[in-house]
Protein backbone atom coordinates (compact mmCIF):
# COMPACT_ATOMS: atom_id res chain seq x y z
CA UNK A 1 0.00 0.00 0.00
CA UNK A 2 1.82 3.05 -0.81
CA UNK A 3 2.41 5.97 1.47
CA UNK A 4 -0.09 8.61 0.32
CA UNK A 5 -0.12 10.69 3.87
CA UNK A 6 1.27 13.93 4.26
CA UNK A 7 5.31 14.18 3.63
CA UNK A 8 5.96 15.63 6.96
CA UNK A 9 7.04 13.42 9.68
CA UNK A 10 5.75 12.74 12.93
CA UNK A 11 6.44 15.01 15.27
CA UNK A 12 7.51 18.36 12.85
CA UNK A 13 6.57 21.07 14.01
CA UNK A 14 6.31 20.14 17.79
CA UNK A 15 4.41 22.81 19.02
CA UNK A 16 5.13 23.10 23.40
CA UNK A 17 2.00 24.83 25.77
CA UNK A 18 2.75 25.70 28.82
CA UNK A 19 -0.69 25.32 29.66
CA UNK A 20 -3.64 23.76 28.03
CA UNK A 21 -7.23 22.24 28.83
CA UNK A 22 -6.27 19.44 26.74
CA UNK A 23 -3.89 18.46 23.99
CA UNK A 24 -6.83 16.77 21.96
CA UNK A 25 -9.09 19.96 22.26
CA UNK A 26 -6.35 22.27 20.84
CA UNK A 27 -5.40 19.96 17.86
CA UNK A 28 -9.21 19.87 16.78
CA UNK A 29 -9.38 23.51 17.32
CA UNK A 30 -6.47 23.83 14.62
CA UNK A 31 -8.02 21.27 12.41
CA UNK A 32 -11.40 23.20 12.25
CA UNK A 33 -9.44 26.31 12.07
CA UNK A 34 -7.63 24.94 9.18
CA UNK A 35 -4.15 24.90 10.84
CA UNK A 36 -3.51 21.41 10.96
CA UNK A 37 -1.36 19.04 8.93
CA UNK A 38 -0.41 15.90 9.14
CA UNK A 39 2.46 15.03 11.98
CA UNK A 40 1.92 18.37 14.19
CA UNK A 41 2.62 17.13 17.51
CA UNK A 42 1.24 19.79 20.30
CA UNK A 43 3.04 19.13 23.82
CA UNK A 44 1.86 20.21 26.73
CA UNK A 45 3.73 20.68 30.12
CA UNK A 46 0.54 21.73 32.04
CA UNK A 47 -2.83 19.96 31.06
CA UNK A 48 -5.87 21.00 33.31
CA UNK A 49 -8.93 19.19 31.88
CA UNK A 50 -6.91 15.92 30.52
CA UNK A 51 -9.27 13.46 28.56
CA UNK A 52 -9.38 9.60 29.04
CA UNK A 53 -11.17 6.64 27.62
CA UNK A 54 -14.75 6.29 28.07
CA UNK A 55 -15.06 10.41 29.21
CA UNK A 56 -13.08 10.00 32.32
CA UNK A 57 -10.33 12.72 32.65
CA UNK A 58 -7.05 11.95 32.71
CA UNK A 59 -4.68 13.71 35.61
CA UNK A 60 -1.24 14.23 35.64
CA UNK A 61 1.24 16.34 37.55
CA UNK A 62 2.60 19.75 35.77
CA UNK A 63 5.54 19.41 34.61
CA UNK A 64 6.16 15.53 35.27
CA UNK A 65 4.68 13.52 32.38
CA UNK A 66 4.18 13.23 28.63
CA UNK A 67 0.88 14.99 27.72
CA UNK A 68 0.64 15.30 24.11
CA UNK A 69 -1.13 14.76 20.87
CA UNK A 70 -0.31 14.02 17.31
CA UNK A 71 -2.80 15.16 14.23
CA UNK A 72 -2.36 12.10 11.47
CA UNK A 73 -3.84 12.53 8.45
CA UNK A 74 -4.94 8.41 8.19
CA UNK A 75 -5.37 8.62 4.20
CA UNK A 76 -5.83 6.06 2.15
CA UNK A 77 -6.96 3.74 5.65
CA UNK A 78 -11.14 3.87 4.95
CA UNK A 79 -12.84 4.27 8.18
CA UNK A 80 -13.47 0.40 8.65
CA UNK A 81 -9.60 -0.35 9.17
CA UNK A 82 -9.33 2.36 12.45
CA UNK A 83 -8.54 -0.31 14.74
CA UNK A 84 -5.28 -0.58 12.36
CA UNK A 85 -4.14 2.75 13.55
CA UNK A 86 -4.38 1.62 17.16
CA UNK A 87 -2.77 -1.42 16.87
CA UNK A 88 0.23 1.20 15.36
CA UNK A 89 -0.31 3.86 17.95
CA UNK A 90 0.01 1.13 20.88
CA UNK A 91 2.88 -1.17 19.57
CA UNK A 92 5.26 2.03 19.07
CA UNK A 93 4.43 3.48 22.59
CA UNK A 94 5.06 -0.31 24.00
CA UNK A 95 8.34 -0.05 21.72
CA UNK A 96 9.01 3.29 23.62
CA UNK A 97 8.29 2.09 26.79
CA UNK A 98 9.72 -1.34 27.05
CA UNK A 99 13.00 0.72 26.14
CA UNK A 100 13.50 1.73 30.04
CA UNK A 101 11.04 -0.22 31.80
CA UNK A 102 11.86 -3.25 29.87
CA UNK A 103 10.29 -6.33 29.31
CA UNK A 104 7.19 -6.45 31.64
CA UNK A 105 5.68 -3.44 29.47
CA UNK A 106 2.22 -4.51 27.88
CA UNK A 107 -0.59 -3.28 26.56
CA UNK A 108 -4.17 -3.76 27.73
CA UNK A 109 -6.98 -4.02 25.54
CA UNK A 110 -7.50 -1.97 23.80
CA UNK A 111 -4.35 0.43 24.20
CA UNK A 112 -3.69 1.37 27.94
CA UNK A 113 0.08 0.76 28.47
CA UNK A 114 0.88 -1.50 31.56
CA UNK A 115 3.88 -2.21 33.60
CA UNK A 116 3.13 -5.21 35.33
CA UNK A 117 -0.08 -5.21 37.34
CA UNK A 118 -0.05 -0.78 37.42
CA UNK A 119 -1.04 1.60 34.73
CA UNK A 120 1.48 3.33 33.04
CA UNK A 121 -0.63 5.29 30.69
CA UNK A 122 -3.10 5.37 27.76
CA UNK A 123 -4.11 6.44 24.52
CA UNK A 124 -7.09 8.09 23.11
CA UNK A 125 -7.37 8.72 19.65
CA UNK A 126 -9.98 10.67 17.98
CA UNK A 127 -11.12 10.72 14.62
CA UNK A 128 -12.58 13.43 12.41
CA UNK A 129 -15.17 11.85 9.78
CA UNK A 130 -16.59 14.26 6.74
CA UNK A 131 -18.42 13.77 3.55
CA UNK A 132 -16.57 11.02 0.77
CA UNK A 133 -18.99 12.54 -2.03
CA UNK A 134 -22.57 11.37 -2.21
CA UNK A 135 -23.61 9.07 0.96
CA UNK A 136 -19.98 7.88 1.66
CA UNK A 137 -17.46 9.43 4.35
CA UNK A 138 -14.49 10.08 4.62
CA UNK A 139 -11.89 9.09 7.60
CA UNK A 140 -10.21 12.84 7.35
CA UNK A 141 -7.79 13.40 10.49
CA UNK A 142 -7.33 11.24 13.23
CA UNK A 143 -5.84 12.93 17.00
CA UNK A 144 -3.76 10.50 18.70
CA UNK A 145 -3.65 11.41 22.36
CA UNK A 146 -1.61 10.12 24.50
CA UNK A 147 -0.70 10.17 28.23
CA UNK A 148 2.46 8.52 29.62
CA UNK A 149 3.90 8.79 33.61
CA UNK A 150 7.27 9.51 34.16
CA UNK A 151 8.45 11.51 36.37
CA UNK A 152 5.24 11.66 38.92
CA UNK A 153 5.68 9.86 42.49
CA UNK A 154 2.56 10.75 43.94
CA UNK A 155 -0.71 9.77 43.17
CA UNK A 156 -4.14 10.57 43.87
CA UNK A 157 -5.92 8.11 45.66
CA UNK A 158 -8.94 7.40 43.30
CA UNK A 159 -6.34 6.43 40.67
CA UNK A 160 -6.43 2.31 41.79
CA UNK A 161 -2.82 1.12 40.18
CA UNK A 162 -0.66 4.06 38.65
CA UNK A 163 3.30 3.69 38.72
CA UNK A 164 5.32 5.78 36.66
CA UNK A 165 8.89 5.49 34.67
CA UNK A 166 10.56 6.86 37.32
CA UNK A 167 9.34 4.45 39.85
CA UNK A 168 10.24 1.58 37.36
CA UNK A 169 13.64 2.86 36.79
CA UNK A 170 14.38 5.07 39.50
CA UNK A 171 15.82 7.64 37.42
CA UNK A 172 14.94 11.07 36.28
CA UNK A 173 13.56 11.90 32.76
CA UNK A 174 12.84 14.51 30.55
CA UNK A 175 9.50 14.24 29.35
CA UNK A 176 9.93 16.64 26.32
CA UNK A 177 12.93 14.73 25.12
CA UNK A 178 11.22 11.42 25.36
CA UNK A 179 8.02 12.69 23.84
CA UNK A 180 10.23 13.72 20.62
CA UNK A 181 11.73 10.08 20.95
CA UNK A 182 8.11 8.46 21.03
CA UNK A 183 7.53 10.36 17.76
CA UNK A 184 10.34 8.89 16.28
CA UNK A 185 9.06 5.59 17.10
CA UNK A 186 5.00 6.20 15.60
CA UNK A 187 6.47 7.97 12.69
CA UNK A 188 8.17 4.12 11.94
CA UNK A 189 5.32 2.50 12.75
CA UNK A 190 3.13 4.44 10.54
CA UNK A 191 5.89 3.73 7.86
CA UNK A 192 5.34 0.64 8.15
CA UNK A 193 1.49 0.65 8.14
CA UNK A 194 0.91 2.17 4.97
CA UNK A 195 3.57 -0.67 3.33
CA UNK A 196 1.10 -3.23 3.89
CA UNK A 197 3.01 -4.75 7.32
CA UNK A 198 -0.09 -4.57 9.29
CA UNK A 199 -0.06 -8.31 9.89
CA UNK A 200 3.50 -8.28 11.31
CA UNK A 201 2.25 -5.36 13.49
CA UNK A 202 -1.01 -6.58 14.49
CA UNK A 203 1.24 -10.21 14.95
CA UNK A 204 3.43 -7.75 17.74
CA UNK A 205 0.35 -6.15 19.45
CA UNK A 206 -0.98 -9.93 20.21
CA UNK A 207 1.86 -11.20 21.79
CA UNK A 208 2.43 -8.12 24.21
CA UNK A 209 -1.64 -8.40 25.64
CA UNK A 210 -2.27 -7.83 29.07
CA UNK A 211 -2.97 -10.83 30.76
CA UNK A 212 -2.99 -13.50 27.41
CA UNK A 213 -3.59 -16.72 28.31
CA UNK A 214 -4.57 -15.65 31.82
CA UNK A 215 -8.24 -16.14 33.83
CA UNK A 216 -9.70 -13.21 34.43
CA UNK A 217 -12.70 -12.26 36.09
CA UNK A 218 -15.06 -10.12 33.77
CA UNK A 219 -18.01 -7.96 34.59
CA UNK A 220 -21.18 -7.09 31.65
CA UNK A 221 -24.04 -5.43 33.20
CA UNK A 222 -25.03 -7.36 36.08
CA UNK A 223 -23.33 -10.63 34.95
CA UNK A 224 -19.65 -11.40 36.35
CA UNK A 225 -17.51 -14.33 34.73
CA UNK A 226 -14.29 -15.60 34.74
CA UNK A 227 -12.74 -16.12 30.95
CA UNK A 228 -9.71 -16.80 29.76
CA UNK A 229 -8.06 -14.08 27.64
CA UNK A 230 -7.67 -15.47 24.00
CA UNK A 231 -6.92 -12.12 22.19
CA UNK A 232 -8.14 -9.43 19.76
CA UNK A 233 -9.90 -10.02 17.17
CA UNK A 234 -8.81 -7.99 13.45
CA UNK A 235 -11.50 -5.57 13.83
CA UNK A 236 -10.23 -4.92 17.72
CA UNK A 237 -12.90 -6.84 19.55
CA UNK A 238 -11.59 -8.68 22.84
CA UNK A 239 -11.58 -12.31 22.38
CA UNK A 240 -12.30 -14.63 25.65
CA UNK A 241 -12.87 -18.27 26.41
CA UNK A 242 -14.58 -20.44 29.00
CA UNK A 243 -17.45 -22.80 28.09
CA UNK A 244 -17.61 -20.68 25.30
CA UNK A 245 -15.72 -18.33 22.88
CA UNK A 246 -17.20 -14.52 22.78
CA UNK A 247 -16.03 -11.24 21.47
CA UNK A 248 -16.85 -7.66 23.00
CA UNK A 249 -16.36 -4.47 21.46
CA UNK A 250 -14.73 -1.43 23.94
CA UNK A 251 -16.88 -0.39 26.64
CA UNK A 252 -18.74 -3.65 27.15
CA UNK A 253 -17.62 -5.23 29.84
CA UNK A 254 -15.29 -4.25 32.76
CA UNK A 255 -11.90 -6.00 33.83
CA UNK A 256 -12.08 -7.09 37.80
CA UNK A 257 -8.65 -7.03 38.52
Amino acid sequence: MPHLSNANSIGIPFVELQSVDSTNNYARSLIHEGLAHHGLAIYAHEQVQGKGQRGKDWVSEKGENITFSVILNPHPLGISQQFSLNVCVAVAIHKFFSFYAGEDTRIKWPNDLYWQDRKAGGILIENIVGSGGPGTHRWQWAIIGMGININQARFSTELRNPVSLCQITGKKFKPVLLAKELCKYMEENFNQLFSGNFEKMFSTYLSILYKKNEVIKFKKENRVFEATVAGVSATGKLIVKHSIEEEFDFGEIDWLI
